[in-house]
C-alpha cells in the first residue's frame, strides 16, 4: 500500500517531535531529516502491522481539517504540518527476509536428477517464483 500522511513536526531546542494524528504514532528525531526518516518508518511498521492483523488502515486526513494547535506536543515548539510518502510493500520486503519452509512435490525422478546436478532446489524456486511474480531480489 502506497499512501501520503501529514504530519506533525514540532522543533524542540533539542529535537524535532513528530506526530501522525491518523495512525496515533509518536516519535522523535535529532534533526528534520531523521524525524522524516522516523515517521516514514514508524508509519510503514503500523501499517504493515494493521495489515497482518486485518485492521483497516485509516485514510489520511485531509490537511485543511488538521490544526496544529491540537497536537499533541504543541506547547514544546513551533509545530509544522508536512506530509510523509509511505509504501507499506516495499517495507515490508526490508524488514521480512526471514525464511520459511515450503513442502514442494516434485516427481522421484527430478528430484534425482536435481540432487545428481547439484541443483539447489529452493534457489531455483525462488527465481523462478520472482520471474513469474515479475519482482527484484531484495538484499
Amino acid at each position: 500500500m502506497r499512501n501520503v500522511y501529514p504530519v506533525f513536526f514540532t522543533k524542540t531546542n533539542d529535537n524535532v517531535l513528530v506526530e501522525v494524528p491518523d495512525l496515533d504514532i509518536l516519535t522523535e528525531g535529532k534533526d528534520m531529516n531523521d524525524a522524516i526518516d522516523m515517521a516514514r518508518d514508524a508509519i510503514e511498521l503500523k501499517c504493515v502491522s494493521m495489515e497482518d492483523e486485518k485492521e483497516d488502515i485509516p485514510n489520511p486526513s485531509n490537511i485543511g481539517d488538521l490544526n496544529v494547535n491540537n497536537g499533541t506536543f504543541a506547547e514544546e515548539g513551533e509545530t509544522i504540518i508536512s506530509f510523509v510518502d509511505i509504501d507499506s510493500t516495499e517495507y515490508r520486503r526490508k524488514i521480512d527476509t526471514k525464511t520459511v519452509r515450503r513442502n514442494v512435490a516434485l516427481p522421484s525422478w527430478l528430484n534425482y536428477e536435481a540432487d545428481q546436478a547439484g541443483v539447489n532446489v529452493s534457489r531455483i524456486l525462488q527465481e523462478a517464483l520472482m520471474s513469474t511474480l515479475k519482482l527484484e531480489r531484495r538484499m
